[in-house]
């Protein structure tokens, strides 16, 4: 009897780590995933420049399979506040960027069992106002983020944004 309550006792523990386990990686993926909205929000939305430079580490790099590398995060914040900066507020924004559901993606990044950084991986799709001022469907890519713990802030150290192709309409 002894021997049957012993192992109880582990299955018990086991399953409560594997659960622990599962919900802090779930509070990973939910807290990277509010990250990457609030960073197309701003981008493509609201042109929360302000925002921008929060999400980012100052040796940020930005790869791109069709506009190349970015480097640094005022070079690659910059340019989307030159490319807000025309842009008329009251107009529907020129592009849209959709996050395909279920493509989302989050793998922790350990270093000696302490949580330091993650991957996040994903497909997206844009849609672009045509000269109509109608939405029309333009690329799908993938992006993959590598996000690192910042000062308790999490921050996007390398993006990668590739296998563009137009989208079937």
């Amino acid at each position: 009897m002894a021997l049957l309550e012993n192992v109880l006792v582990v299955a018990l523990m086991g399953f409560c780590l594997l659960v622990s386990g599962q919900s802090s990686q779930e509070e990973l993926y939910q807290t990277l995933k509010k990250k990457d909205s609030l960073l197309f929000d701003a981008a493509f939305n609201t042109c929360g420049v302000n925002i921008l430079h929060t999400l980012f580490t100052e040796d940020f790099e930005f790869y791109h399979d069709k506009v190349g590398l970015t480097q640094g995060k005022e070079a690659f914040v910059g340019s989307i506040a030159k490319n807000c900066s025309g842009r008329n507020k009251e107009l529907p924004q020129p592009a849209k960027r959709i996050l395909v559901a279920g493509s989302l993606e989050v793998y922790p990044l350990f270093n000696d069992g302490k949580l330091y950084g993650a991957v996040q991986h994903g497909v997206h799709h844009f849609e672009f106002l045509n000269q109509n001022q109608q939405y029309e469907k333009g690329d799908i890519a993938k992006f993959t983020h590598v996000w690192v713990l910042q000062d308790g802030t999490w921050k996007i150290k390398r993006e990668l944004s590739y296998d563009h192709h137009l989208q079937e309409q």
